[in-house]
């Protein structure tokens, strides 16, 4: 799912590449895709695009007449720039705005259309879609420590909860946390004042060297290669793979449609954190340390 970082580079380079622009009529190719009947997408023909901005995960397009379309990607939509009346990418085509210069596709992988777009008149209709989580790129230490200690949640779902912060997902909150050097599952209750601090500068440092990195990589382009799983990541997306600081083979922990990357050497003191598919494998009888994990897979 695009987080913070690539969401942020697709509000930059929409405005970069289509502000201004008249958008002279929408091409829907799934009825599924928009969630509001009124207005009509149709509204939008004739519109001009004036700015684009980030709400959470969300890309917010904005139209003459007070006119925005809220775009959620969820995990496989994806925004494609192409050329002035570009044909539709067959079955992974959602929507088509044909804009005076380009036209920029909405497409999403996979049999699930989970996208949505929501179209709404007037600035205070955004309100609906902000969860309430703070910016975890302009939040003091202060406001950080707050939103954490809200509730007593595991550090891995307070920092993808969007009521607590916005924009971090699955890929990201791995990468901070093994910056932070704190295991996924132990709960905001239990970190002290001076591991929260050092949460707080690895959220920081994470997501602002990602946006950096991947401002570098567009360039003047378009975003085209948006991922999870990105080369250079310290945990997320690397399991089995050595650890870059300690050379422990990173584990994970899959559940639902998700997963949390860690090093048990970095993070948890050496302690594995159960897996579901592995549990239903080995039984019972859990491995409490990497050693014995590849001992009795090893038997299994």
């Amino acid at each position: 799912m695009p987080e913070l970082p690539d969401v942020e580079v697709y509000v930059e380079r929409l405005e970069a590449k289509l502000a201004g622009q008249r958008l002279l009529g929408t091409r829907l190719a799934s009825p599924f895709l928009v969630r509001t009947y009124d207005p009509p997408l149709s509204a939008l023909s004739a519109r001009r695009f004036l700015r684009a901005h980030r709400i959470g995960k969300r890309i917010v397009m904005g139209f003459e007449q007070d006119l925005f379309a809220v775009v959620h990607l969820m995990i496989a939509g994806r925004f494609r720039l192409r050329e002035k009346g570009a044909t539709l990418p067959g079955k992974h085509s959602l929507c088509g705005f044909d804009f005076e210069q380009a036209t920029l596709w909405l497409t999403e992988a996979g049999s699930k259309k989970r996208a949505s777009l929501h179209l709404v008149r007037g600035t205070a209709a955004l309100a609906e879609f902000d969860r309430g989580g703070i910016d975890p790129l302009s939040a003091t230490l202060a406001q950080f420590d707050a939103a954490l200690r809200r509730e007593n949640r595991t550090l891995k779902r307070a920092l993808t909860d969007p009521r607590i912060l916005n924009g971090i997902g699955n890929a990201y909150s791995d990468e901070i946390l093994f910056s932070a050097r704190l295991s996924p599952v132990k709960r905001t209750s239990q970190i002290d004042a001076a591991e929260m601090k050092r949460l707080y500068r690895a959220c920081g440092k994470t997501l602002s060297a990602w946006l950096e990195r991947t401002r570098r990589a567009v360039g003047d382009g378009f975003p085209e290669q948006v991922t999870a799983f990105r080369e250079g990541m310290a945990v997320h997306g690397r399991y089995r793979e050595p650890c870059r600081s300690c050379g422990t083979p990173v584990q994970r922990v899959r559940y639902a449609d998700s997963e949390l990357n860690y090093c048990p050497t970095c993070q948890t003191g050496g302690r594995l954190l159960a897996d579901r598919g592995l549990s239903r494998l080995l039984g019972g009888d859990w491995p409490k340390t990497l050693a014995e994990l590849e001992e009795r897979l090893g038997r299994a």
